[in-house]
């Protein structure tokens, strides 16, 4: 009866550090914010319904190829990244994959207004322009064009690692799948202000749960930093998290399913102990 008592003392005690005082800790270092909003509801919803591909591709190839590339319609970079890095600060995205990675109404908001779409008003202004130059003197037709357009050309499926590479390569590396980001160190710290960490080990530190948080709106957790709000889907977003977790966490399954079998061992091991300890101490208590 005593060693029941001692253990309903335990399970009380540690219940009150894991549900009171570790809750506590975690609230104070890591405060709530709104969940992901992969609707982008502070975003003007423009009417993309009738978009023309076809008139979107004389749109794009007159304004959009004097800085972008698109290699999958054989429309070649107008310079090198180093080059391009030194004029604008980063590397331009190549445009191939576009349509299959952001949201589309975010891609629309950001043709028109790419500062206030990348949430980055407290970085760029007149004394400070933005490398791309807002297109709101465009119809929202024309936009909605645009984005029919790379739409179109955009494949139906892309790898974890591509979805990575499109989203997030022109600034951040992951050294441990040997990944390196387009724009060179330099021109980027002198860019954002700071130097982009190499993501390798982020899902550790980071945890899935805030990365998803932050990749859809970074000022939610880090107000004032420089990445801008880069309007992924949701599925766009989450296969970015996979690409993370298979290069710095790729044992978690594994850790998991073996931590599930690490209790069911303990368990089972407190119940033969405790059947043992009755039988060799039965006559005492």
């Amino acid at each position: 009866m005593r060693e029941f008592k001692i253990l309903v003392l335990l399970v009380v005690v540690i219940g009150v550090i894991y549900w009171g005082v570790e809750p506590l800790a975690h609230s104070i270092m890591h405060p709530k914010v709104a969940p992901a909003d992969y609707a982008f509801s502070d975003l003007e919803k423009i009417d993309l319904s009738n978009g023309d591909a076809q008139k979107g591709k004389a749109l794009v190839e007159e304004n959009c190829t004097a800085c972008h590339s698109i290699e999958s319609q054989n429309i070649p970079a107008p310079m090198d990244n180093a080059s391009a890095a030194q004029s604008y600060g980063v590397v331009p995205p190549d445009l191939s994959d576009a349509g299959a990675v952001f949201d589309h109404n975010f891609l629309a908001n950001f043709i028109k207004d790419p500062i206030k779409a990348a949430k980055l008003t407290h970085k760029f202004g007149d004394a400070n322009p933005y490398p791309m130059p807002a297109y709101d003197w465009m119809s929202n037709e024309d936009i909605s064009n645009i984005v029919a357009y790379l739409a179109s050309i955009a494949p139906k499926e892309l790898s974890d690692k591509q979805v990575f590479a499109q989203a997030c390569q022109r600034c951040h590396s992951v050294d441990y799948d040997n990944t390196h980001a387009l724009t060179p160190a330099e021109d980027l710290q002198k860019y954002l202000g700071a130097k982009a960490p190499d993501l390798s080990m982020m899902i550790r530190s980071r945890g899935e749960h805030t990365l998803s948080i932050f990749i859809n709106d970074p000022q939610k957790t880090l107000p004032g930093t420089s990445m801008p709000r880069v309007g992924l889907d949701e599925k766009a977003e989450k296969q970015v998290i996979d690409y993370l977790q298979k290069v710095g966490d790729s044992k978690k399954p594994e850790r998991d399913a073996l931590g599930i079998k690490i209790m069911i061992f303990f368990a089972v091991m407190a119940l033969l102990a405790y059947a043992w300890k009755r039988r060799i101490w039965k006559d005492l208590h």
